[in-house]
């Protein structure tokens, strides 16, 4: 199923909330995925998915757009990932989509960033094979795409590996089709929200 007709088949909610639309989406196959939208922009700020079946039913989202879920600490011993690892954010903009990877502190002529169509990703490593990623762009996915050397820029600072991708006339076009169809869900205003007393 291309993703247009899955966002129109699903069962969609949606509310105004601190300057963002935000949509929850049920699909046929018991997934859930919960975007907000900044309202001035019409821009995704955030995209998570709670993924469906009875053996997947963790109760945690997996962030795809936007900052990670917070980690909340517990108090068992054992092992934990160090603070200081790297870990990636996914940004878009109007015209790009972008990644920082964060706690990175090497030079930036130490990285190589490259499209790898076979793999449909973009690869991330490091001359001194410290750090190496592979990319999975759904935006790209979604339309069938490979991702294009071409479209691919990136740059260093403040310990953060910033790839920035320009998105080709196709997803630009998806993200206008899906926008359309979002004007058509009935939205609730955060003041109209209703109240069930318990």
């Amino acid at each position: 199923m291309d993703w247009l007709t899955k966002i129109k088949s699903a069962e969609k909610t949606a509310l105004i909330q601190d300057g963002k639309r935000k949509v929850h989406y049920k699909f046929s196959n018991e997934d859930e995925m919960a975007e907000e939208y900044n309202i001035e922009t019409n821009i995704l700020v955030r995209r998570a998915w709670k993924r469906g079946g009875a053996l997947r039913k963790t109760g945690q989202w997996e962030v795809e757009v936007g900052d990670p879920e917070p980690v909340i600490q517990s108090f068992d011993v054992g092992i934990k990932e160090n603070a200081n690892s790297p870990y990636i954010v996914k940004r878009i903009t109007k015209t790009n989509i972008e990644w920082r990877i964060r706690n990175l502190s090497y030079p930036v002529e130490t990285y190589s960033v490259t499209a790898d169509a076979d793999a449909r990703c973009i690869t991330v490593s490091t001359t001194n094979k410290k750090y190496y990623k592979k990319i999975y762009i759904e935006e790209l996915s979604r339309v069938n795409l490979c991702p294009e050397q071409k479209n691919i820029d990136f740059s260093h600072k403040y310990n953060t590996l910033i790839i920035t991708y320009k998105k080709p006339l196709q997803v630009l076009d998806l993200e206008q089709k899906v926008l359309q169809e979002l004007k058509n869900v009935k939205t609730i205003k955060d003041g109209d929200l209703p109240c069930k007393p318990s």
